[in-house]
């Protein structure tokens, strides 16, 4: 046995590590969480100061048992579990487990590369108890308000329901932006469009209607623009300005958590789950063919813009060597992480600039390449000069009218050689042959109908970047949140957007009107600004539950005696004992239910009305059913009539 020790959390990283570290070292993985609240009773002694209750969770016992009899004979354990809040927890949970008799070091590294790692074992720490007393806060919160809510929804609503700290306050932002699409009212405008030309240039000059009276023009209806129309048809056009000026567009920083996530959704339609899921593998490591395992990029958990200056100066010798130095600014560009960033962390990027995604395309799957291509692009374009445009606007007096026509000319591509971070492409028009006092021939005059639209729907991207504004939850949680939503079907994914199921809907609007601290964005958000004093030792963990539980406590006595029981009684009979049956709800929506339960147990689907159309079924009712978080119909003879549908099929 080695006399020194090594615990990571996953397996993957085993081999990377030990080749780096060598003989002297004996890799473990615990597997994850080994140490944590039990999960049939709160395991939070709320009376005695929240103390929390942590156990050998029993589907790991056989695993911590091994890692017990693996660390015998060593002198020294090494955590290098993931270096953030929960990995530092961790790690400490299993100290008293495995660490008897024992030297404890604490180690993290931002990538998983040989000269990191070394590094860091080569300056070991303590564990910081600061961190942990931040993530132990984190779950007793989450356990209070999932332990104390769950059971009354149980009772008020129906069985295997659930309230998540954080993850309700999620739910509310999707149920309120679909409640403000339900209450939107489109309102009609009108746009004008004069098709100019000069004499002598062939091509044509599209100015939209801007002013009259040097008022800004507000057109509702087709008779307002038709009258406007008939009067401007008998004007004369000419250019009354052309002015023009140098815009720069600079680039963003390189990725955090939250960024990576909104980008991979834009640009390569990945969920945050994928994206999470991608990046940890290119984390811990990617076999490049040489028999070598190499971590590809930096930790994938960070809300810090932060780069080393290692990293830096390799990443402009690599610039000024690769694009040449009018692509290099002369110091560079510096990016302010918000302010309750971990500065410990780096922003997510390559662990090495030097590894091209096109040198390593062969030994990544295909979302692997995608994933890597875009961070790669991402940090090295953020230490890229700016792209520079020229921008011209014409202003062209025809009356009492002003028309407007612009357009943008790219003089400097800069980053944009690498990485263009906005979908908006550039107005390209040769506007250069116009100048002031230029007399111009109206070709046609066009009216154009349109509507406002309602706000959009939340995706994985607008709805972790509304997370993130917001100040609730943290880079490590923003999958997980979206995740369960899902899961739990209270809101489902149709193309990449996010709908409120009815059961979503329903347990909002409750816990919206009887919780109204814990579904408080501002609330939650000030409790993870609190979870942030705790880390930095500003803040004891017993001031943060305290201030949190008693209004809490108050909520839950009110909730407890005032929601009234959602359940409604129909008309039609319990085939198995003749009772009446109830609509009730599930985690899958509604169903209904013998009012006897539980004496009689009796429950079945409320069907749509509406016949199967499968050739080979009998004849039996479709209904509405849910999976991995999306809606769709099947046949009540399921699984021996496998009919499916995304939508209610026609009567027959």
């Amino acid at each position: 046995m080695s006399k020194k020790v090594v615990i990571v959390e996953s397996p993957a990283k085993v081999k990377t590590i030990n080749k780096i570290l060598g003989k002297d070292f004996k890799v473990l993985s615990s597997m994850g969480h080994l140490i944590d609240l039990p999960k049939s009773i709160i395991g939070v002694d709320i009376e005695n100061d929240f103390e929390p209750k942590f156990i050998v969770l029993r589907d790991k016992s056989k695993i911590l048992t091994k890692l017990k009899k693996d660390v015998e004979g060593a002198k020294e354990i090494y955590f290098a579990t993931d270096p953030d809040r929960e990995g530092e927890a961790i790690g400490w949970n299993l100290i008293p487990h495995l660490g008897e008799g024992k030297k404890i070091f604490r180690v993290t590294f931002q990538e998983i590369t040989k000269d990191a790692v070394e590094r860091a074992f080569r300056t070991p720490r303590d564990f910081d108890k600061a961190l942990i007393n931040a993530q132990v806060s984190r779950r007793i919160l989450d356990r209070i308000v999932g332990y104390k809510i769950s059971p009354i929804l149980w009772k008020k609503v129906g069985s295997r329901l659930s309230a998540g700290r954080v993850q309700s306050v999620a739910l509310r932002i999707i149920v309120e932006r679909e409640e403000e699409i339900k209450r939107f009212i489109p309102q009609e405008y009108w746009q004008i469009t004069a098709e100019l030309k000069k004499e002598g240039y062939e091509e044509i000059l599209s100015a939209s209607l801007e002013k009259i009276n040097g008022e800004k023009v507000d057109i509702t209806n087709q008779a307002q623009a038709e009258g406007i129309i008939s009067q401007l048809r008998t004007n004369s056009y000419s250019i009354s300005d052309v002015s023009k000026r140098e815009v720069k567009r600079n680039p963003n920083p390189p990725f955090i958590t939250s960024t990576l996530q909104q980008e991979a959704f834009n640009k390569l339609r990945f969920n945050a789950n994928k994206t999470m899921m991608i990046a940890q593998q290119l984390y811990e490591g990617i076999e490049l063919g040489d028999g070598e395992t190499t971590g590809l990029i930096t930790y994938m958990r960070t809300d810090s813009v932060n780069v080393s200056q290692e990293a830096l100066l390799k990443l402009r010798q690599f610039i000024k060597g690769n694009y040449g130095e009018k692509y290099l600014p002369e110091e560079p560009n510096k990016y302010k992480s918000k302010k309750s960033a971990q500065e410990a962390h780096e922003a997510i990027r390559p662990a090495s600039v030097l590894i091209d995604p096109k040198d390593v395309r062969k030994c990544l799957d295909e979302d692997q390449y995608k994933l890597y291509e875009l961070i790669w692009r991402r940090f090295v374009a953020s230490q890229m000069n700016p792209a520079r445009f020229e921008y011209k606007r014409i202003e062209i007096e025809s009356g009492k009218a002003q028309f407007v026509a612009s357009g943008s000319t790219l003089i400097f591509d800069g980053f944009l050689s690498l990485y263009n971070d906005n979908e908006e492409e550039e107005i390209k028009a040769d506007l250069s042959h116009y100048e002031t006092g230029d007399n111009l021939k109206l070709i046609d005059i066009k009216p154009s109908q349109h509507f406002t639209k309602p706000p959009a729907r939340y995706s994985d991207a607008s709805l972790v970047r509304a997370l993130e504004e917001a100040g609730i939850g943290r880079p490590s949680t923003y999958a997980s949140i979206i995740q369960t939503l899902v899961f739990r079907n209270y809101v489902r994914r149709d193309k990449g957007y996010f709908f409120p199921s009815e059961l979503g809907t329903l347990i909002c609007q409750l816990l919206v009107e009887y919780f109204k601290k814990v579904m408080d964005i501002g609330f939650t958000a000030h409790m993870e600004e609190n979870l942030d004093l705790v880390e930095e030792g500003k803040l004891s963990s017993s001031e943060l539950l305290h201030e949190f539980y008693l209004p809490f406590r108050e909520e839950l006595a009110f909730a407890e005696a005032n929601i009234e029981k959602q359940e409604d009684f129909v008309d039609k009979k319990c085939p198995l004992c003749s009772r009446q049956l109830v609509v009730k709800w599930g985690r899958r929506g509604k169903f209904l239910s013998c009012s006897g339960f539980p004496k009689c147990k009796h429950a079945q689907a409320i069907t749509t009305g509406v016949k199967c159309p499968s050739e080979n079924c009998t004849g039996e009712l479709v209904e509405r059913r849910s999976g991995r978080g999306q809606m769709f119909y099947g046949c009540t003879r399921y699984p021996d009539c496998k009919f499916i549908a995304n939508e209610l099929p026609k009567p027959v």
